[in-house]
């Protein structure tokens, strides 16, 4: 099966080199693996190893599990600020966003996984402990790091029924869980199917990120530009739309929002021809950021936000939530709007996502596959004792499930 799977990594890495002829995204895997030695070998003369100075591999398939892994990260950096963290990338969308992150020490792309990189790639980093996030089981690491008995943990890992690893067929892939020295996931549920496995070194220590937007409502930004837009006007936040979103969104918000109501559209993709959609959508009441004077009350009803990096601390406006991609592959962040108490409606692709099962559970969040859904729900959120009750429990869920970031730390014997 090694065999096998070797083969299957090589050919992969073979498909995205003929997709880098055409594909940005490709190019840039290729590109950024290119030369990864020389790197490590230059941050190993930059740093030379000192007596008792840690060093720690933090391991994110993407820009989500950064988010993730990054509590972690700066936990360790303000709790032991001579620790070195080395942090590495599957996705292009995580390191070309997060290759400049000022709490790694070394930034870099994960060479593929083959056994001799995996052996070189350990030789230089010379981790004293590795973290990998929430996913992302390479077997020729996982063997590597087992073998050269660093420890080896995954945080933030959520399991189901129907992964691979729980599958008569799936012991070469369970094997991999095996090498972990423990498992820090986020629900009980994931804890009980690993002991199916034989698995019973697995705490449930849930999402760290909740701990991290647990601390915007206080360290976030303010916009002042958006606060006189909205004045005193109750405001909707729209948080990572997507086409599909914003067609119900029109109808939905048409049928049920009263016209007092400001919205504020912050969509996922903020190309010029996305833009400029959701601006013939509702023709004559968008205005965008990029156009709005300081302390001008805005000339339309929906402020459209054309930048990256506003959203978590934009929903300090809001009073309701809509979150986007449920349409898609999936929902994005739920847990930054309810970190203000916002009560959260998404669409229907939200099975993958533990905190949003537990927001419809508990009453902070609401799902909707169609615009009439939508205009139900807004309807049942404008009763005041149901908005009150929604919001409060919306917060509860981050309040009730921090702690998470100090469990592991602790295993892995950083102090607090």
């Amino acid at each position: 099966m090694v065999l096998l799977y070797t083969i299957a990594i090589r050919l992969y890495g073979l498909g995205i080199f003929l997709a880098s002829f055409f594909s940005e995204k490709a190019r840039l895997w290729i590109e950024g693996r290119k030369n990864w030695a020389a790197y490590l070998q230059a941050f190993n003369q930059k740093f030379p190893e000192k007596p008792g100075q840690e060093r720690i591999w933090v391991h994110c398939a993407s820009l989500g599990e950064f988010e993730q892994g990054r509590t972690l990260i700066e936990f360790i950096k303000s709790n032991s600020p001579e620790t070195l963290v080395i942090l590495t990338f599957f996705s292009p969308s995580g390191y070309e966003i997060r290759k400049n992150y000022a709490h790694a020490d070394a930034i870099l792309y994960l060479p593929l996984d083959t056994k001799t990189n995996a052996r070189r790639f350990l030789q230089l980093v010379r981790p004293d402990k590795a973290i990998f996030v929430k996913y992302e089981f390479w077997h020729h690491y996982l063997a590597a790091l087992q073998k050269t008995n660093i420890a080896t943990v995954v945080i933030s890992a959520i399991f189901r029924p129907e992964q691979i690893f729980f599958k008569p067929y799936g012991g070469f892939f369970r094997n991999m869980l095996h090498a972990l020295d423990h498992l820090f996931v986020q629900d009980q549920a994931s804890v009980d199917l690993l002991g199916t496995i034989g698995i019973s070194s697995a705490t449930k220590a849930g999402d760290t990120r909740i701990d991290r937007v647990a601390q915007i409502p206080t360290e976030g930004k303010h916009f002042p530009k958006v606060a006189a837009f909205v004045g005193e006007a109750p405001c909707m936040i729209v948080g990572s739309s997507w086409g599909p979103d914003e067609a119900v969104l029109k109808d939905g918000i048409a049928k049920s929002l009263p016209e007092n109501w400001k919205i504020i559209l912050a969509p996922h993709d903020i190309s010029e021809a996305h833009l400029a959609s959701i601006e013939k959508l509702w023709a004559g009441q968008v205005q965008r950021y990029s156009t709005l004077s300081s302390a001008e009350k805005g000339s339309g009803r929906f402020l459209l936000i054309d930048n990256i990096g506003m959203l978590q601390s934009l929903y300090r406006y809001g009073k309701i939530a809509y979150i986007g991609g449920g349409f898609g592959a999936g929902i994005h962040n739920t847990l930054e709007p309810i970190t203000f108490g916002l009560p959260v409606i998404f669409g229907p692709k939200f099975q993958k996502f533990e905190e949003a099962k537990q927001l419809l559970r508990l009453g902070g969040g609401f799902t909707i596959s169609s615009a009439e859904e939508l205009a139900e729900t807004l309807d049942l959120l404008l009763e005041s004792e149901t908005y009150e009750i929604a919001s409060e429990r919306a917060k509860a869920y981050i309040e009730q499930n921090q702690g998470g970031t100090q469990k592991i730390a602790h295993y892995l014997g950083i102090a607090s």
